[in-house]
């Protein structure tokens, strides 16, 4: 017994927060927060859902994320801080820790003072932009808009901080910190609604989403860098050897455009037409984003240090066999996630978003665009470990022309979808999209002789497809055979029985036609 009680502490070991990952153990432990930050999501979503449903108020809540969400892209790259990762990452290697931190403290103090500037601007020419870009508003919903985005604009400044503070953690391989924030944002929503709504209706969401930006992104890598012992001072050295690299790797992220993030705004501008499409193409996106954040976001954001240091270290063999396997295990995993979403779609949506101000029927349309959304789950998590390859070999330049392009391409896919079939047209195109982002990033890696897709498992993804399709076609059977109450603990039900069916059929298909997934997914968690 006395043995027993060390074993265990070292079984938990890895939720501490000072704790240094291996990729799998940060994996599993973004993933494990990313559930959890995504069940409270889902919260938050029925919550908003039942408060002010899929109208006009609604439409204007999304649309106020987008002025600034486009300032933090274009002004700091959006993810722009996964270059920090990999400029701290060589100084580590290389034993300079201190002088990356002169670097990293001149680049905060020049950036906070260029996003402050963006900030103000923005502030001021608020309005003017939500005219112009959600051109289908009425005034009414133009002068809400413009009020909810002068809320969060400063928000940006938190993310932005946060995000450098936990570079610093990641180049540690300390993940607690960053599995807390999204967590926390959630929370900030949740309460800034709860305590507010009475008061300010549907503004009190914005309020809540700065007040979640400052606890959820900021505080606690700053309490993580704090306790790590790093003492950033800020500067406004211009001329750090870091400083310029830094600008040299973020100024494609800033300058180039991306499908991943252009996605929804393209969206938002064309439903901007209709009344509460936004809202509901948003809500089918929100359901989405949760296993696509917990499989794709989550294994990107703890591959990245990892396939920097391979990288830096000049392990290339090494390096690309990590994305492969990575993006291996993302895609097979992914394939049986769509086909659980698509099979259970009616049920989820109903169970999570109906009630209140949200009916039956705004329900049934969410669920069809949550399927259509749901197929392209693979491409989605696997372009994040793509992209992260680039940014790990010090590429930016390369993605974001390609990029550019592909965004520019799509553009006309988009609107003539839209024009053609409306809403789902948007959900099919945005499907199209991400495939061609997709194939772009993996076809560039292996044409630049960094990751070969030949080193993809293939017969472990045919073996997934396989057990996928199948699945698919037993969730059909459950779903139309069972009596289904109209009730949420039909819905409940049927999402039991569907799951359990689900889960047993993949497991059979994938022992018998030998899958390694099953026993590797075993082993992994019976090491933790």
């Amino acid at each position: 017994m006395a043995s027993a009680a060390p074993q265990k502490s070292r079984r938990f070991a890895w939720l501490r927060f000072s704790h240094q990952h291996t990729a799998f153990s940060a994996t599993l432990l973004l993933m494990v927060a990313a559930l959890l930050s995504r069940v409270i999501g889902l919260v938050r979503e029925k919550y908003i859902a039942y408060l002010f449903g899929a109208g006009a108020q609604t439409d204007a809540y999304r649309a106020a994320f987008q002025l600034p969400d486009m300032i933090n892209y274009f002004l700091v790259g959006g993810v722009a801080s996964v270059t920090f990762v990999t400029i701290l990452s060589r100084y580590r290697e290389q034993g300079r820790e201190q002088e990356g931190e002169h670097a990293l403290g001149a680049i905060l103090g020049m950036m906070l003072v260029v996003l402050g500037l963006g900030v103000g601007v923005a502030e001021v020419f608020a309005r003017s932009y939500v005219a112009w870009w959600f051109d289908g508003f009425s005034p009414e919903k133009v002068a809400l808009t413009t009020h909810m985005t002068r809320i969060m604009l400063p928000g940006q400044m938190f993310f932005f901080t946060g995000g450098v503070l936990g570079s610093v953690l990641l180049v540690r391989k300390q993940f607690a910190y960053q599995a807390a924030m999204g967590l926390i944002y959630n929370l900030g929503i949740i309460f800034g609604g709860v305590l507010l709504a009475s008061r300010m209706g549907v503004s009190s969401l914005a309020v809540g989403a700065l007040s979640g930006a400052f606890l959820g992104a900021l505080v606690p890598s700053w309490i993580g860098v704090w306790r790590a012992g790093v003492r950033l001072r800020l500067s406004l050295d211009w001329g750090h050897a870091g400083v310029r690299e830094w600008v040299r790797m973020s100024l494609p992220l800033m300058l180039g455009v991306t499908l991943v993030t252009f996605d929804t705004w393209i969206i938002n501008h064309l439903a901007s037409h209709g009344n509460g499409e936004i809202a509901r193409l948003n809500f089918a996106k929100a359901l989405f984003t949760a296993p696509m954040a917990i499989l794709g976001q989550a294994a990107g954001a703890a591959s990245l240090p990892f396939f920097a240091a391979l990288f830096g270290q000049g392990k290339r063999h090494e390096f690309a066999a990590q994305v492969n396997s990575a993006v291996t295990r993302i895609i097979a995993v992914s394939l049986l996630g769509s086909a659980w979403m698509i099979g259970l779609a009616a049920p989820v949506v109903d169970l999570v978003l109906r009630g209140g101000a949200l009916g039956r029927t705004t329900a049934a349309a969410i669920a069809v665009y949550f399927a259509i959304f749901a197929i392209s789950l693979f491409l989605w998590a696997s372009q994040s470990i793509y992209a992260r390859a680039f940014y790990a070999a010090g590429n930016t330049v390369t993605p974001m022309v390609a990029g550019t392009i592909i965004t520019v391409l799509s553009l006309p896919v988009y609107w003539t979808m839209y024009h053609a079939h409306g809403a789902i047209g948007l959900a099919i195109a945005s499907d199209i999209g991400i495939f061609a982002q997709t194939a772009a990033m993996a076809g560039l890696l292996h044409t630049k002789g960094l990751v070969k897709l030949g080193g993809l498992g293939g017969a472990e993804l045919l073996r997934s497809l396989a057990a996928a399709l199948v699945a698919f076609t037993a969730l059909e059977a459950v779903v139309r055979l069972m009596p289904h109450a109209a009730t949420h603990l039909g819905d409940l039900l049927v999402l039991a029985a569907g799951s359990a069916v689900w889960f047993g059929v993949s497991f059979a298909v994938l022992k018998a036609t030998g899958s390694a997934l099953p026993n590797q997914l075993l082993r992994r968690f019976a090491k933790r």
